[in-house]
């Protein structure tokens, strides 16, 4: 047997030991009352499938002996803002004493406070407190993330932000998907000039970062309190120019059509669609959208516009599960918290949950070739859990059921 391998430091996660072998005494989260294993041959996955069917090409390699353990994909977290500067706690304070949204700007908060904090953080400050909301997400079995700017709301602090979700990728060896969000609220300097903020994102600021390799995709928020629907598609064509897929905060607070404009994009998601219309549904059908849900922002903010889960469900459109961790409106660490709520509030079954924060928002990152799944050829990026059934992954509240992590072809143990 080859001993499992504990928790390493960033520093030293390129000494983690190599998965490849023969991982027995397994129950595919599809399938556990079945007997499985995975072989894993130079980080890939090679086989899969009942363990009495294993080929006999496979007998001789490293045997290691998962202990009955129920598996799934490794996760994804495939919306986040997890590079910020400081925190708004106060400002949660003061929404439950009674303050208005106004009263809470005047006081400093809001956007413009991470913004501020942002700013004045260095790129090595922002990377070791963005690295420790990421370890709590690693683990819990996530493997893959998106990470967004839109903080900077410049061309050198949102830089700085994409640079270090680079950092972050490299450093913990696990998948990084970045994504500029500069559309994101407009800069105090900008007061009362939109249009000119958005000639900004589109002619300097985008061009340059992607440019520099570090932007993945494109997001805007699409609202009444951010930015419109012709702001929004200047942004979507100055991506398109540059072969850049596009994203949305789609619908969260009111209906824009936001989502109907991203789905004539080909956007890989439309996220938030609490307001989401039955138009806005069948574009993102016909274009393949996935529609991502947070449920951690609807819990914070006490939301009651419920997303429209049953004719999504009809309508045959994927739909992922995430943290949206952000600074203000869900400060939410745990993934597997999410795909509990998903469940408890927006009624989502088990199987479509866990789908949600695997295959599905692996394909709202545009990672479905990669991440996701436990197939032949995909990188063994996979989940042990000490769980018997799959219902428990959405059951229990609080726990860490993890007992280890396969990510990018190598073992993470956390007990």
């Amino acid at each position: 047997m080859t001993p499992f391998e504990p928790l390493v430091s960033p520093a030293s996660h390129a000494s983690l030991a190599s998965a490849d072998g023969v991982w027995t005494h397994l129950r595919l989260a599809t399938k556990a009352s079945e007997q499985a294993a995975i072989v894993v041959a130079d980080g890939k996955i090679g086989w899969v499938g009942p363990r009495a069917d294993l080929p006999a090409e496979f007998a001789a390699l490293p045997v290691h002996d998962g202990g009955d353990a129920l598996v799934t994909p490794g996760l994804v977290d495939c919306h986040t803002h997890l590079v910020y500067g400081g925190q708004r706690a106060n400002e949660f304070a003061m929404r439950l004493a009674g303050a208005s949204y106004e009263e809470v700007a005047r006081a400093g908060g809001g956007i413009v406070s991470s913004v501020r904090a942002t700013r004045e953080a260095s790129e090595d400050e922002l990377f070791a407190s963005a690295a420790k909301r990421l370890e709590c997400l690693l683990a819990e079995g996530v493997c893959a993330i998106e990470i967004k700017s839109g903080y900077g709301l410049t061309l050198e602090h949102e830089r700085k932000q994409l640079l270090v979700a680079r950092r972050l990728g490299e450093a913990f060896g696990v998948t990084v998907r970045t994504t500029f969000l500069g559309a994101h609220a407009l800069p105090a300097e900008y007061a009362g000039r939109s249009a000119a903020y958005i000639d900004l994102v589109c002619e300097e600021m985008l061009p340059a970062l992607a440019a520099e390799g570090l932007v993945d995709a494109v997001d805007v928020f699409c609202e009444r309190i951010a930015f419109s629907l012709a702001e929004t598609e200047q942004v979507f064509k100055a991506a398109q120019r540059l072969n850049l897929p596009v994203k949305l905060h789609a619908e969260q607070l009111s209906d824009m059509g936001g989502a109907a404009l991203a789905a004539r994009y080909g956007a890989l998601s439309c996220d938030h669609i609490e307001h989401l219309s039955t138009a806005g549904i069948e574009a993102m059908r016909a274009a393949g959208t996935v529609a991502v849900l947070l449920p951690g922002a609807f819990y914070t903010l006490r939301d009651t516009q419920v997303p429209p889960i049953a004719a999504l469900r009809e309508a045959g459109v994927p739909m992922a599960v995430s943290t949206d961790h952000n600074p203000g409106t869900s400060p939410a660490l745990s993934l597997l918290l999410m795909v509990n709520m998903a469940c408890t509030l927006f009624r989502l079954t088990v199987p479509e949950a866990i789908a949600g924060v695997t295959e599905h928002a692996a394909r709202a990152l545009g990672l479905q070739a990669t991440h996701g799944a436990i197939a032949v050829g995909m990188p063994a990026n996979f989940v042990l859990w000490d769980l018997r059934e799959a219902a428990e992954l959405a059951y229990w509240v609080g726990q860490r059921p993890v007992r280890c992590v396969v990510r990018q072809g190598r073992v993470a143990l956390h007990d």
